[in-house]
């Protein structure tokens, strides 16, 4: 059998709504590993975010802050932050509407705004901590990642800055990605560096930042909770993650024959 790389996300695809890894994908990661797969974490999450997760499945390599922060083997091969400058202009504006702003590095996560409901609610639903406050955090250190804290509405009017890209994670936040970032292009670096052919890719998501990855691999697959718009271009729909989702994709598409 032939080795193929697995990207999994982990909101709603690891972890079920109560943030719980299901049994069956405990199951099915380690068998996948046995049958010599590569088997990755590709998140949105931040490094020291993702480590626990890897430390409980026993995976050592993965994708994070959306495509800008790639570990193979325990090797960084990926870097991309955001522009410094950039996000000084990004803070003005932020500043003029009272939105907040968590500023994500390899290590650490800050804000520049104590106390504040919407930092919370979203935070919190990562099952995190409130950051500390340091609003000068990104200043002369590599930032791969911001949270943005507005709604939907609020979010055009930062649009116009062309260093960056939006993609909306909560109903009160949106991630800030370095202009054309995404888990697709963390799997490019990956794929560049093994090599693999992308028709040995598999990639497992739920969210709108898994669009460009389960379009850009050889084979895409939504969980059953997923967005529509993911759902409509993925190559396999699989049943929701609190219903066994990774561990019946797996064994429908052949990846433990």
């Amino acid at each position: 059998m032939d080795t193929k790389l697995i990207f999994l996300d982990i909101d709603g695809t690891i972890y079920d709504h109560d943030k719980n890894i299901p049994e069956s994908t405990r199951e099915t990661v380690a068998a996948l590993q046995e049958r010599g797969h590569h088997v990755f974490i590709a998140s949105g999450r931040a490094p020291f975010m993702v480590k626990p997760i890897l430390n409980e499945l026993g995976i050592h390599s993965f994708i994070s802050y959306n495509g800008q922060y790639v570990v193979f083997e325990g090797e960084v091969i990926f870097k991309n932050p955001l522009p410094e400058q950039a996000i000084k202009r990004l803070l003005k504006q932020a500043g003029e509407g009272k939105h907040p702003v968590v500023f994500m590095a390899e290590d650490a996560m800050k804000t520049n705004t104590d106390k504040h409901p919407h930092v919370f609610e979203g935070i919190s639903s990562l099952k995190a901590q409130y950051p500390e406050l340091d609003e000068l955090f990104y200043e002369g250190k590599e930032i791969f990642q911001l949270l943005l804290f507005c709604r939907d509405h609020e979010e055009k009017a930062y649009t116009a800055m062309n260093e960056f890209d939006f993609v909306r994670w909560h109903e009160v936040s949106t991630d800030v990605l370095p202009r054309g970032g995404s888990k697709a292009e963390g799997i490019k670096k990956v794929i560049e560096r093994l090599p693999f052919d992308i028709s040995d890719t598999y990639a497992f998501g739920d969210g709108l930042n898994d669009l460009q990855m389960i379009e850009f691999v050889g084979t895409g697959v939504a969980m059953g909770n997923a967005v529509p718009e993911l759902k409509e271009i993925a190559d396999f729909v699989t049943k929701p993650v609190d219903e066994d989702g990774i561990a019946f994709a797996v064994k429908e598409l052949g990846l433990l024959k």
